[in-house]
């Protein structure tokens, strides 16, 4: 795999969908706007809800952004694990009516494994258990063999955050190597152990929740490939940890100067926050 930095690694991203098409736009503001199922935004997607809904027209049918976010279930996880985090970066490539599974699998596989020159071998698919479409684009056109593709549940596979679009994904994990495992003989994708870590999530919004427990199917079926840059580039550079990542390593370093009291004792004290580290730390196997 090629080492990049995190920067650069950002711009890789938002230049490779350029280049099919997509337009860039900036970070939207962490606040929603006319957005009262949301406190903060939590995802790339949810400053565009209406675009996907159709109430707003789109700029383009294609966008790619790098939206600020902050996802405050995560935050008893923090430090317990080697990728979670509240603040980060998510890094997205939308759909708005356009294009859907195949070309949205296509080029995420594409993306790791030509761009990033990211080991086929170490990629596990998962999709949606009810969801035979992707598994079929993964199985017969990117050429995955079945053992090495997962069925997982609403619970891992079925992405809704709120009100609004909302429906099945397929995730992309790397394999971090036995040492990072449970231990277990059926340790595989969607195990709680740091073994696979996730650095791709397309998400396919075929579904509307329209927060009274009612999801009807959307006239416009949308596509929302995502990933957590922080959480890409510690793949890229095998490092145990998205924290480690430069932002990361910086602000705990002038945090662990800052206080006055032996921060080995208390070691969850790491900052409730993290800036996208995934990716970054897989580039360095």
């Amino acid at each position: 795999m090629k080492w990049t930095g995190l920067n650069d690694l950002r711009e890789k991203y938002l230049s490779f969908f350029e280049s099919k098409g997509h337009l860039r736009l900036p970070s939207f503001s962490l606040v929603p706007n006319n957005d009262k199922s949301l406190l903060l935004i939590n995802s790339g997607m949810a400053p565009m809800k209406k675009y996907f809904t159709g109430e707003v027209k789109p700029p383009r049918n294609r966008v790619t952004t790098c939206q600020k976010c902050i996802r405050t279930p995560d935050l008893e996880r923090v430090g317990m694990t080697a990728r979670h985090g509240t603040y980060f970066e998510m890094l997205g490539n939308f759909s708005f009516g356009d294009y859907f599974k195949e070309q949205a699998i296509t080029w995420a596989w594409e993306f790791l494994t030509e761009t990033l020159e990211m080991p086929k071998d170490l990629l596990w698919p998962s999709v949606y258990e009810k969801d035979d479409e992707a598994y079929d684009i993964w199985k017969n056109k990117i050429g995955i063999p079945e053992a090495h593709i997962v069925r997982l549940g609403k619970e891992d596979n079925f992405w809704e955050h709120g009100s609004g679009p909302c429906g099945p994904c397929s995730e992309i994990y790397f394999d971090r190597g036995e040492k990072y495992g449970c231990g277990k003989p059926d340790c595989k994708p969607g195990c709680d152990c740091d073994r696979y870590m996730e650095i791709w999530n397309n998400v396919f919004s075929q579904f509307n929740n329209d927060g009274k427990g009612n999801i009807p199917s959307l006239s416009k079926r949308t596509s929302i490939p995502a990933w957590v840059l922080s959480v890409l580039r510690a793949s890229c550079r095998a490092w145990t940890t998205c924290l480690r990542s430069i932002p990361f390593a910086a602000f705990s370093t002038r945090f662990a100067r800052s206080r006055t009291r032996d921060t080995a004792k208390t070691p969850r004290t790491i900052f409730p926050f993290a800036l996208s580290p995934t990716i970054s730390a897989v580039l360095r196997l």
